[in-house]
């Protein structure tokens, strides 16, 4: 299974720390590996007006539809704690 979620107003090291803290191992700094999954992470800027702009961090997830629901449930909630 393959999951994409964008997450705004936080950083792709965040977003590899919270991984690492739900069982990932950092590979690099766009992939973190746990058993039974893999995220790539992505990031760029986008703008939310005419003069501000946020980090969007892109997570591709994949593995087992049980591996990953529970996983995307806890990343989501710590990155939107973190996002505001």
């Amino acid at each position: 299974m393959r999951v994409e979620r964008s997450f705004r107003g936080i950083s792709q090291r965040l977003a590899r720390h919270y991984l690492s803290n739900l069982g990932g191992e950092e590979e690099s700094d766009d992939r973190v590996v746990g058993e039974g999954w893999e995220a790539e992470l992505s990031s760029k800027k986008v703008s939310i007006g005419p003069s501000l702009s946020l980090t969007e961090v892109t997570v591709v997830f994949e593995g087992e539809e049980d591996t990953l629901d529970p996983l995307i449930d806890d990343f989501a909630q710590k990155a939107m704690r973190a996002g505001g």
